[in-house]
């Protein structure tokens, strides 16, 4: 009787840890099929990005400190190679077409402040656009890398 009885109970424990390791196997390949989309696919692709950068370009004009660095500028292409940037900043499948950070800013003199407040401003068009704080640190983090062609040029 023992015999039936432990035979019973390795078959169920054999059976449960066969389960187990499927559903571990499967919750691995979840996980590393979310881990390997690209930023730009986690922000929710290039509509998320036009409205990242609409959202930026409102905060911009609403903002006299900030709006003057923006007079002569036309809008319509600066929006363009914004989206441009942030996708393929985001990973995205975007090439930028525009002009280097270090020639948009020449002779601007732009201050850390102001640059700081930009930074602001792009925050706060993100947040209206509902993107969830650890993504923006990630796309703050991919355009940081661009500060020192801003400031002081």
């Amino acid at each position: 009787m023992t015999n039936k009885t432990d035979f019973s109970i390795n078959k169920k424990l054999k059976t449960l840890s066969l389960i187990a390791i499927i559903f571990t196997s499967l919750s691995l390949a979840s996980c590393a099929n979310q881990q390997s989309t690209t930023l730009y696919e986690q922000l929710g692709g290039m509509e998320k990005l036009e409205l990242i950068a609409n959202n930026f370009v409102n905060e911009i004009a609403f903002n006299e400190e900030i709006y003057r660095y923006f007079e002569e500028t036309n809008i319509e292409r600066f929006t363009e190679k914004l989206v441009e940037q942030l996708c393929v900043m985001s990973n995205g499948p975007c090439t930028y077409t525009g002009d280097s950070m270090a020639q948009v800013h020449a002779g601007m003199q732009i201050t850390e402040n102001h640059f700081n407040l930009t930074v602001d401003l792009f925050v706060a068009a993100m947040d209206k656009a509902e993107v969830p704080h650890r993504l923006q640190n990630q796309l703050l983090k991919e355009m940081a890398k661009t500060r020192d062609e801003m400031l002081y040029k």
